[in-house]
């Protein structure tokens, strides 16, 4: 491709990027004027095609993420979560330090195995309550749990939707995510939540008068359908055993995602508008209009060029470029949130397939970048918007000021533990 190309699509992509966080206009209307204005030149000049754009979009992706919210959005309707939260905080028995690790874990937790989004919608207007309750500031509880939940999600392939682009792009499998990237995550998240834990204990005290108001919350009265909920227990339970065995069975993530969606609605009979009330159009929308700009920059040839030279820079040392890779993924997603990051840095590594470098461990270190980099600032990832958002609602805001002051330690804090890992996971073979 000569140079025309080149500055063709790098105007494109910088123009894109630029419009959709200049907040001029929403995100996702932003992404679709650039994925359309790559689509032009890249006619024009030769180097992307309406065919190459619609094949650059990858549709098992889309079907993951549709499946898993139409599926976890019906279960958030029958007040599971909040049940789970409710029961968390009087384990805690109003303790200030063991509400703050009950609510990690079971946030951490439930990230690792559902949309992360989803489970901040459901868990932080009841943490809110429970602080108000025990007269507890609710900022620091509130940026724990959007951090343990962008940790827990790092562990899974569904757990977050940069791993469902990463584990689709390097064909990697659920179980491959479990044995590579939960250790990883358990110990980033002991580490942040000691680190979390000694900071929030500076600031809260309990008022014992207060606990027997959380100890007399009865969870049960949460549960709008208790019967739904069991069967849609029971097709979450199948729908992730089905994970575990996908390619023994021949079926991708995103079809057993859709499988699990169809089978919910066959059980439930819901309406439509219950059916995909939880589906987030606007998120499905924006990833596929980031793909279609990222395939004109990989097609015009500019990814293969900057991979070149990342492997000059890295001395044709995989280690060196797994951790450029990595702390470059935790920075971009400071910046520009972990989508784009992912998506833009996916084109890259797949760039450098012809450099003969192996791949998997940079997959790894991409994945364990952008998923703990989120952390860092409150554009890192969606749950952080969501979160700011609802807080906002509830007269509970959590100042950017304070979130950067905790947020930049943990990320540094993940992404040097996660460092660790690589070296003694390539050292080892074991992330190769």
């Amino acid at each position: 491709m000569g140079w025309p190309v080149l500055a063709g699509a790098l105007t494109v992509f910088a123009a894109a990027y630029g419009l959709i966080f200049s907040r001029y206009l929403h995100r996702t209307v932003a992404a679709l004027i650039g994925a359309v204005a790559m689509i032009v030149v890249g006619s024009a000049l030769g180097f992307y095609s309406h065919r190459a754009a619609v094949a650059s979009i990858d549709a098992d992706t889309l079907w993951l993420l549709f499946g898993m919210m139409a599926l976890v959005g019906l279960l958030r309707e029958t007040g599971f979560f909040q049940y789970i939260a409710i029961r968390a905080a009087k384990i805690a028995r109003g303790n200030p330090t063991v509400l703050f690790i009950s609510f990690g874990v079971c946030t951490a937790v439930a990230s690792m195995f559902l949309d992360n989004v989803t489970t901040l919608l459901t868990v932080v207007p009841v943490t809110i309550s429970v602080a108000e309750v025990l007269a507890i500031p609710a900022g620091p509880l509130l940026i724990m749990e959007a951090m343990a939940s962008n940790i827990g999600g790092t562990a899974t392939l569904v757990g977050d939707p940069p791993n469902i682009l990463i584990g689709s792009a390097a064909e990697l499998s659920f179980n491959a995510f479990l044995t590579h990237m939960l250790p990883v995550a358990l110990i980033v998240l002991a580490v942040a939540m000691t680190f979390l834990l000694v900071r929030f204990r500076r600031r809260s005290t309990s008022h014992a008068s207060n606990v027997e108001a959380v100890m007399a919350m009865d969870e049960r009265q949460v549960l709008t359908h208790p019967r739904a909920m069991g069967r849609l227990v029971a097709v979450l339970a199948l729908v992730f055993t089905l994970f575990a065995f996908h390619r023994a069975i021949g079926l991708t993530p995103g079809v057993i995602a859709l499988l699990g969606a169809a089978l919910s609605a066959l059980i439930l009979r819901p309406s439509i508008e219950s059916f995909l009330h939880g589906v987030e159009w606007d998120l499905l929308i924006f990833l596929a209009a980031l793909l279609v700009i990222t395939g004109g920059l990989e097609a015009s040839g500019t990814l293969g060029v900057a991979g070149q030279w990342a492997v000059a820079a890295a001395g044709g040392s995989v280690l060196i470029l797994a951790l450029l890779l990595l702390w470059l993924g935790a920075v971009l997603s400071w910046v520009v949130s972990a989508i784009p990051a992912t998506v833009t840095l996916i084109a890259l590594v797949r760039g450098l397939a012809e450099t003969g470098i192996p791949l998997t461990p940079l997959w790894w270190a991409l994945a364990l970048g952008v998923g703990l980099g989120a952390n860092g600032t409150p554009l890192g990832s969606a749950a952080n918007m969501v979160l700011i958002s609802i807080a906002d609602r509830a007269s509970q805001a959590v100042e950017a000021r304070a979130w950067l002051r905790d947020g930049i330690p943990v990320s540094v804090l993940s992404c040097g533990v996660a460092s660790l890992f690589l070296w003694l996971g390539i050292a080892t073979g074991w992330f190769l």
